[in-house]
């Protein structure tokens, strides 16, 4: 199963901007958890991890992927083992050309060293109150500050978020290894950092779309790295083929295409036990393409409310049914801040 991986994992060619900004491909890093079997000899290997409020009910696999909305790399394994390492492990997927955004727990100044010794640059989010001495200052408001041997350049801003409700604002911090402001501008750099979101749309799909919420079924360690990849290669597959059915009316986005909706259709094709003979005509969108074009999903919106987790057994406060799900025209409104240290 890691050979099918293999032979099918990497970013969909599409002629669509998405995934590029200024010649590089942005890419993004995180982790997840997924629940694996409470069998004997699982617990060999994989461990409950102590949440907030008590232990998990599951021992848990530690999965860290780098990619677009597609997959480009996957390691995984007990979740004893952070996320750090295993996203060390990810630096042989990485290609000078592009650019990988990370959240604050991948701001380690050895990783990031590691991860841009591939070529590749690097857009991570850390805690505003690091202290980092300017060694150079740019015109824009950001400076150039060392980690190690590398040299970052920090972008301090404050986002607001305006809706009928009233503003919101936050402080942000970022590092980046693209330290010419001239021909990456800081205003350009903090919108894209919201990308790094779209890795956190692939696990949703992963975990609550494909699983279900599930509890993945192998009772052995060797069966669970045969079905995590299975997993891989089968969201990989309908990933590939959404972009190809978005990528054949020049124009469309591809964030436009709904995964529940080509899931169902493939499940439906397995089911029916339909195409199982070739058509003497090459079909590139086929039938999944053309029920996800069918059902496109609007153009996104503006993103209003604060992440949360609703599963009750969770490190994270869960908000229950007190969510407000009204939809508000939102504005956002970026200002570099120059008073750095």
């Amino acid at each position: 199963m890691k050979a099918l991986f293999d032979l099918v994992r990497g970013p969909a060619a599409t002629t669509a901007a998405a995934g590029r900004w200024r010649g590089l491909r942005v890419v993004a890093v995180d982790g997840t958890l997924l629940s694996v079997p409470d069998s004997p000899a699982n617990l060999t290997v994989f461990t409950r991890q102590r949440l907030g409020n008590g232990t998990a009910g599951y021992p848990q696999l530690r999965l860290v992927a780098c990619g677009t909305r597609s997959v480009i790399g996957a390691v995984f394994g007990p979740a004893v083992i952070g996320e750090l390492e295993y996203a060390r492990r990810l630096a042989a997927d990485l290609r000078a050309g592009m650019l990988l955004l990370g959240d604050r727990n991948f701001a380690a100044a050895d990783l990031l060293n590691h991860l841009a010794a591939t070529g590749s640059d690097l857009l991570v989010r850390c805690k505003s109150g690091r202290r980092l001495p300017p060694v150079a200052r740019c015109g824009d408001g950001s400076f150039l500050a060392r980690l190690g041997a590398l040299t970052v350049r920090v972008i301090d801003a404050e986002i607001s978020i305006t809706t009928s409700q009233g503003t919101r604002s936050g402080h942000y911090r970022l590092l980046t290894t693209l330290t010419d402001p001239g021909t990456h501008p800081a205003g350009e750099l903090i919108r894209l950092y919201h990308e790094r979101w779209e890795i956190e749309t692939a696990y949703a799909e992963l975990k609550s779309t494909i699983l279900g919420g599930r509890v993945l079924r192998a009772r052995t360690p060797a069966g669970v790295e045969q079905e995590v990849w299975a997993l891989l290669t089968a969201y990989q597959a309908l990933r590939t083929a959404m972009t190809d059915a978005t990528d054949s009316i020049p124009g469309t986005d591809p964030d436009r295409a709904g995964f529940t909706t080509a899931l169902a259709a493939a499940r439906d094709q397995l089911v029916l036990a339909a195409g199982i003979t070739a058509d003497t005509v090459t079909d590139l969108v086929g039938a999944i393409g053309r029920h996800v074009l069918a059902h496109l999903l609007p153009a996104r919106r503006i993103r209003t409310k604060d992440r949360i987790v609703k599963r009750a057994i969770s490190k994270y406060n869960a908000r229950g049914p007190s969510i407000d799900r009204t939809t508000y025209k939102a504005t956002i409104s970026i200002t570099m801040l120059m008073d750095n240290p």
